[in-house]
């Protein structure tokens, strides 16, 4: 095998190692970050340089899922968090639907409802409907303190149902079936689907990967700019990234298609936004240029990444439609997460917790400070941000998006 470089492989899974090597062929490069886990197909925490081809299952069914923050003007010993908290949970939807009644809007909107690629204007509804809402899983909108008191703004998603519709129809048509059709997904250990990007189907599927990028960012931007609206304040510092999603890039004198799946990219200078979990410490990074940084792609974290699987956390759901049609869960078998516990923490530590679950428990995730150690001096840490307000969707909400 050309090139794997594997940031702190004693904290690694070995399935997650078989995963990476599975989506490499003699010709790729190939990483896998120290917050690597298993996922569908291909890592979470990893990244493989492509020849003339991209990855469907490098990019994941969140296309474009990323993290924005912005620093405020905003002192957190001046703001009832607890009122901040219940305003952002109030006016930004989690979850498939939208709870609140302000609908987003954006340029993208209309991209997509005259997209070149016409089974994306099918989609265009959906987008419009889902502007803007956050999803459940690990996708937050979190208050956070800096080393110098001010409030920072981070969220995390990406192109909500949007990019997932548009991920099944291309698994539909690798297939040979119509992108309105079903196709089959695989298993966890499935060979990557991989799509020539000299073809029609691959230029397709470069072009659709666009707007569904723009889609993610316009969504993050909007849930920004909400905060900031409740707050009163003003944006003074951000940083913006994708972290599944795929580029055109040069290394070691070579062009590839590169797709990072819960990798952040990190080229010299270039800042990231890192998040931890709800009790921990985030960060702001930024790339540095070393040969180690060369070898890994200029790629690095996403997260912690995860050490326990959401059903051993939360327990075995089964999800049952009440009189009025609405999915709620039925716990079938107990985790093992006390989250009564998690929240009475939150608390005492003075975190204001709005929604979450056992599933999102500080305890299902590595620590975000040893993980970053593995990174070596690929990059360095700008901001430690430290969580004040935490806000997700909650244990009760049934989201079919989320990657």
């Amino acid at each position: 095998m050309k090139h794997l470089k594997i940031f702190g492989q004693e904290i690694i899974d070995e399935n997650s190692i078989k995963q990476i090597k599975n989506c490499l062929g003699e010709e790729d490069l190939g990483v896998l970050t120290a917050d690597a886990h298993y996922g569908y197909g291909h890592p979470i925490g990893g990244a493989v340089a492509y020849k003339d081809k991209i990855s469907l299952s490098g990019v994941g069914f969140d296309i474009a899922c990323g993290n924005k923050a912005v620093r405020t003007n905003v002192k957190a010993a001046d703001m009832d968090t607890a009122k901040v908290m219940d305003e952002i949970f109030k006016q930004i939807s989690f979850g498939v639907g939208r709870t609140n009644r302000e609908k987003a809007d954006h340029p993208i909107l209309d991209k997509i409802a005259h997209a070149d690629f016409e089974p994306l204007r099918e989609l265009a509804k959906m987008a419009g409907e889902q502007l803007g809402t956050v999803g459940s899983g690990n996708h937050f909108v979190d208050l956070f303190e800096d080393e110098q008191g001010y409030v920072w703004v981070g969220v995390h998603f990406g192109s909500r149902g949007f990019g997932h519709k548009t991920t099944t129809g291309f698994i539909a048509m690798s297939q040979g079936k119509a992108f309105t059709e079903r196709g089959k997904e695989g298993g966890m250990d499935s060979k990557p689907i991989l799509f020539d990007t000299t073809t029609d189907l691959g230029q397709a599927y470069t072009y659709c990967l666009g707007l569904a990028g723009e889609y993610a960012y316009a969504g993050r931007d909007w849930a920004v700019n909400k905060v900031l609206e409740i707050l009163q304040a003003e944006s003074t510092f951000e940083v913006h990234n994708h972290h599944n999603f795929a580029w055109e890039e040069e290394h070691f004198g070579e062009k590839y298609w590169v797709v990072r799946k819960g990798c952040t990219p990190a080229f010299p200078g270039q800042r990231g936004f890192i998040g931890a979990n709800m009790y921990d410490t985030s960060v702001i990074v930024e790339g540095v240029d070393t040969a180690e940084s060369k070898q890994g792609l200029y790629s690095t974290v996403h997260g912690a990444g995860r050490v326990m699987s959401r059903t051993q956390a939360a327990g075995k759901k089964k999800w049952i439609r009440d009189d009025r049609g609405k999915k709620r869960p039925t716990i079938v078998k107990p985790g093992v997460v006390n989250f009564g516990a998690v929240q009475q923490r939150m608390k005492d530590k003075g975190i204001e917790l709005r929604g979450a679950g056992a599933d999102e428990a500080p305890e299902c995730y590595k620590k975000l400070e040893d993980v970053i150690a593995y990174q070596g001096d690929t990059i360095k840490v700008l901001h430690k941000l430290h969580p004040i307000g935490v806000a997700m969707a909650g244990a009760e909400v049934f989201d079919p998006y989320k990657d």
